[in-house]
């Protein structure tokens, strides 16, 4: 039987706050970025999350390796927090799913402009050929 889990790591990336939301779903990781801007609070956070989680733009999925659920003493986990905080930075498999996305949304944005730019040409060009046709029919 496979787990679903998910996960909301919230750090200072400057200048803002920001938000690694993670999912894992019928043995799919996907991952999303939240940028919250001042620091957000315990509640503030949980209410987004109720609020906008369907809105939310995950990345594409990826093969996931289960995500461990176990047990660990208080003062590992204390001082796996502290090695945390003290590292800038989010896990390479998170940042591969955010990279993924960003090329995504990047490509989309690259081939609206390219047909936008081409039918302006188009535009043009229709244009200038009516305006060509009006000066030949006055003789």
């Amino acid at each position: 039987m496979r787990k679903t889990g998910s996960r909301l790591t919230v750090f200072f990336e400057e200048p803002f706050w920001v938000g690694i939301c993670e999912r894992e779903f019928e043995g799919r990781y996907e991952v999303c970025k939240i940028t919250f801007g001042a620091e957000p609070k315990d509640y503030e956070i949980y209410d987004f999350i109720l609020k906008n989680y369907d809105r939310l733009r995950f990345s594409p999925s990826l093969e996931a390796s289960s995500m461990t659920e176990r047990r660990i003493n208080p003062k590992r986990l204390r001082r796996e927090i502290h090695r945390h905080l003290q590292n800038t930075g989010v896990g390479t498999k998170a940042q591969h799913a955010l990279k993924l996305q960003q090329e995504q949304v990047k490509s989309e944005r690259k081939s609206h402009s390219r047909e936008q730019r081409e039918a302006e040409k188009e535009r043009q060009f229709e244009l200038r050929q009516e305006k060509r046709k009006e000066k030949h029919r006055g003789h």
